[in-house]
């Protein structure tokens, strides 16, 4: 097993060096030495960071005729450096980090024409995607399920060209991300996002969002584009999404009053928002969504600037490992 960790006397501005510290993944060699290589790439400073858990998974694998490189992050923007990177020769490409981490990956494999299969080790503060697809959490069921090498299509969407793996939206969730502190994140994980969301639902007053989907016209006050059943860990947003199939799915709310929010956040809790009044789901191939003024929009729970937003799905899938 070749397990490599970075140089603590290397540039933190080398763009391409960084990636070049896994060794083993930008070695080159025969395809079916390529197939066995694993490269592994974490952010140290992330919450959910556990030295120990990285290390078992690359012993596991190396147990398993497995050539493994572990490489951790120092910047932001270094996976997606990786997974854009040509010359990267793994048969793997395992992000050990949130949704944030998966969506950056996913945007660097659009500029690679041959991207490795992704495998995703559950860490951060969210892990929507690992709830999605029932990954596993431990060591040993990690390493067993990289080792198998069983894949899905993983579908992803566009916002504005970029990717989300999950959803894409505009309006009060997506004001909630932009006022997170991101030390206010660190410190206390998803409590954060509802302790902000509080201020936030009583502070704000809101913006009319104009919706096209698909070429029917929708008023509301929070518009959902997404991939995902799931919504903020396992809780059900839409019963007929999923990742590993073609197409998008429409939530839109049509008021977001404080006291309206917190008839959504019970219905969300119970597995029943799309039963709730003032609701809509639907699928939709081409969304658009806009307002007279400005509105934040997040993608996979981190910040996206603002409306309007164009929304489709992206032509080509990932190939990602699954249990």
């Amino acid at each position: 097993m070749a397990l490599r960790k970075p140089d603590p006397t290397a540039s933190k501005d080398d763009g391409a060096g960084g990636a070049r510290e896994a060794g083993d993944a930008f070695q080159p060699g025969t395809a079916a030495e390529a197939v066995r290589r694993v490269l592994i790439v974490a952010n140290p400073t992330s919450g959910g960071f556990r030295a120990a858990r990285l290390d078992a998974i690359c012993d596991r694998l190396g147990r398993s005729g497995h050539s493994v490189s572990l490489h951790l992050t120092r910047r932001a923007g270094e996976i997606g450096e990786i997974a854009a990177n040509p010359g990267l020769t793994v048969g793997v490409l395992a992000v050990a980090g949130g949704d944030g981490s998966v969506n950056e990956a996913i945007t660097g494999f659009q500029s690679n024409r041959t991207p490795p299969d992704l495998a995703v080790i559950p860490s951060g503060t969210a892990n929507v995607l690992a709830a999605e697809l029932g990954l596993p959490r431990k060591p040993e069921a990690i390493a067993g399920m990289i080792a198998r090498r069983r894949t899905a299509p993983l579908h992803y969407g566009l916002a504005n060209g970029r990717p989300f793996v999950l959803m894409a939206s505009a309006g009060v969730d997506a004001e909630v991300v932009h006022a997170v502190p991101l030390a206010l994140k660190r410190r206390f994980g998803k409590l954060a996002y509802a302790m902000v969301g509080i201020e936030v639902a009583l502070s704000r007053k809101g913006e009319d969002l104009t919706v096209i989907a698909d070429g029917e016209t929708i008023r509301c006050r929070l518009a959902v584009a997404t991939k995902s059943r799931c919504y903020g860990g396992p809780f059900v947003i839409c019963r007929a999404a999923s990742v590993t199939e073609p197409g998008l799915h429409l939530v839109t709310l049509e008021r977001d009053t404080a006291l309206s929010a917190l008839r959504y956040v019970v219905a969300l809790a119970l597995g029943r928002l799309d039963r709730a009044r003032g609701v809509r789901v639907l699928k939709a191939e081409h969304i658009t969504i806009s307002a007279d003024r400005r509105v934040p929009a997040q993608v996979d729970g981190d910040p996206f600037g603002v409306t309007p937003l164009t929304i489709e799905p992206a032509a080509v899938p990932v190939r990602i490992i699954i249990p």
